[in-house]
């Protein structure tokens, strides 16, 4: 029955029935499009710097947002991903995905137009409703849709299938990030340059540093060395007028808007489902006792009844620990690997380095999710699961590690194993995301498995919160600890000639931004250990300890009882079901 009608009816389920003969690889293709495009939300951190940046552009101003508060906006639109896959997961079995794939076009791309508004104006509540709320509105349609399609095409290997619509969300970051970094260089404008700090006449008031210059006083920034190799095109050091040129970021948001949008246009226009009954040439489902070993049901489970078994709750915790895990990581990779290595191996670690580790993410990522989802189609999705957890509790652990020797031994070899160990975690991240819908087929059949699938994306959104929370408030207590020791080993004249301020202002000077860690490390005695390696070492323990956790939750995961197939709950849905086949 329709639900649109006029010109809207195009959009309809029942105008997409794929007719006799249809090539089922003709489907992946736009699965996979709309996963690129909103996959590039994985590629967030690169927007972090200059974001916090946008009035000093060369380093942080006082008046510039903070790491915490742009690394919030990730975490929004992952928030609403989970929720609006959880409300829209139901409507796209009653509506079809042409629908759902047309709104999200709508969101994703007005997101990112509302959101460049919101920089140009620097106002960052814009930049919330945009890109975290809109916008996540649009990455949850977007991620639903193509999963419960290309399932439903290929029962025959669902763990492929899911690997291949949700490897494009994994792979978005691959071109996402250069992308990104391409136009954040092409519309970036460098600031008013007034000279060397030894040339310029530097005051202090309130933590801010503002210089004498004909006609007044002008708010400035001081760059180091260090500070102008991260900018997109290399200047001197030396000060710089705040307010004056441009990051690039609102260019590069109106710009992916209007593409983004084109791109899903299309390919939710290319989407075609299966008609009722249709099973691949030659395919024969498993035999009841091949479905046992393999905790694969042939039953199905309603979804209003989904969300009563124990099943439901041990698989959210599953995917939302191992998501918290790995989200955090995610959304400030490459300040991670800037602030782990960029000191310790300077002539090694530069922004292209760290950008190009953007890059390497995504497609370590993007490989997992189709590798690890393959895979479990031989090993069983709970023993993929398990894989995860142990392997990844100890990857975790092997981080500090590194961090804690690179700091005393600066050494290629510390580089090497911290690259591989977080390569592989995000693998099984990928994987994680991948294999889970397939998972939800095989406990809860595959009458709703868009939309449970869509429900239990809820822990994607609780993970956006807890990832990021855990990785900035446990990273910002180990910063605060390490500027405070770092300021005792100080020389106090040494400190006052350096900032203009006494060592009793140290908490303004920071709170404005004027003392950071590698301004201290400058005027630090010699051979002071730089703490900056360690500052993520405690959230590297809290996160091993939660895939502990979701290791005995997927333990737990058993068949659904017979009580809640829907021929039990729902037997005039089963009816109908027995009549389309």
């Amino acid at each position: 029955m329709s639900t649109m009608t006029g010109f809207m009816a195009m959009l309809n389920k029942e105008h997409i029935i794929a007719k006799p003969g249809f090539n089922r690889w003709l489907v992946p293709p736009a699965s996979i499009a709309i996963h690129l495009c909103i996959g590039s939300v994985y590629a967030w951190s690169i927007f972090n710097a200059p974001l916090v940046k946008e009035y000093g552009v060369v380093t942080g101003a006082a008046d510039d947002w903070s790491l915490s508060s742009v690394v919030w906006i990730f975490s929004t639109a992952i928030v609403f991903l989970g929720l609006a896959a959880a409300i829209g997961g139901k409507w796209l079995e009653r509506v079809g995905p042409r629908a759902v794939g047309v709104l999200a076009a709508c969101c994703w791309g007005g997101g990112f137009l509302i959101g460049g508004l919101g920089i140009s104006t620097h106002q960052l509540w814009l930049i919330y409703l945009g890109y975290g709320a809109i916008g996540g509105v649009g990455l949850g349609l977007a991620y639903v849709s193509p999963v419960s399609t290309l399932i439903r095409w290929f029962p025959d290997r669902r763990g492929m299938a899911t690997g291949m619509a949700i490897m494009g969300f994994g792979g978005g970051a691959m071109i996402g990030a250069p992308l990104k970094t391409y136009l954040l260089e092409l519309f970036y404008q460098a600031p008013e340059y007034l000279g060397k700090v030894t040339d310029i006449d530097l005051i202090t008031q309130g933590g801010r540093r503002f210089a004498e210059v004909a006609g007044g006083q002008v708010e400035v920034v001081v760059a180091s060395v260090s500070d102008m190799a991260k900018v997109p095109l290399v200047g001197p050091e030396g000060v710089y007028v705040v307010g004056t040129g441009d990051t690039g970021v609102t260019g590069v948001f109106l710009t992916l808007g209007i593409a983004y949008f084109i791109v899903m246009m299309i390919a939710a226009f290319s989407y075609r489902i299966p008609a009722p009954g249709w099973k691949p040439e030659g395919w024969v489902a498993p035999s009841a006792d091949e479905s046992s070993k393999r905790m694969i049901t042939n039953d199905d489970v309603h979804i209003d009844q989904a969300i009563k078994t124990p099943q439901f709750y041990r698989l959210w915790i599953v995917l939302c620990f191992n998501v918290t895990a790995g989200i955090g990581v995610i959304g400030v990779a490459k300040t991670m690997m800037t602030e782990i290595f960029g000191s310790t191996l300077p002539g090694v670690v530069d922004a292209s380095f760290a950008a190009t580790y953007v890059l390497m993410i995504s497609v370590f990522n993007m490989c997992g999710r189709f590798i690890w989802a393959s895979m479990s189609d031989f090993i069983g999705r709970k023993n993929t699961y398990h894989c995860f957890f142990v392997l990844g509790t100890l990857l975790y652990i092997s981080i500090p590690f590194v961090a804690n020797q690179v700091s005393v031994n600066p050494a290629i070899m510390w580089l090497v194993l911290f690259y591989a160990a977080t390569m592989v975690i995000f693998t099984m991240y990928g994987g994680g995301f991948a294999t889970i819908p397939a998972y939800i087929a095989d406990v809860f059949g595959t009458l709703h498995v868009g939309g449970i699938h869509g429900r239990l994306l809820t822990a994607w959104s609780t993970a956006g919160v807890l990832g990021p929370f855990a990785i900035t408030y446990l990273r910002q207590l180990s910063l605060d600890s390490a500027l405070i020791d770092l300021a005792g080993k100080v020389d106090p004249a040494v400190f006052q000639a350096k900032f203009g301020a006494s060592m009793d202002k140290l908490q303004e000077l920071i709170a404005a931004k004027t003392v950071t860690i590698t301004k201290l490390m400058e005027i630090a005695p010699e051979g002071t250990v730089d703490p900056t390696p360690s500052l993520y070492n405690t959230t590297m323990y809290a996160m091993a300890a939660l895939l502990v956790i979701a290791f005995f939750a997927n333990l737990g995961v058993k068949h659904v009882e017979g009580k809640h197939h829907v021929h039990n709950t729902h037997p005039e849905l089963s009816k109908d079901m027995q009549k389309a086949a």
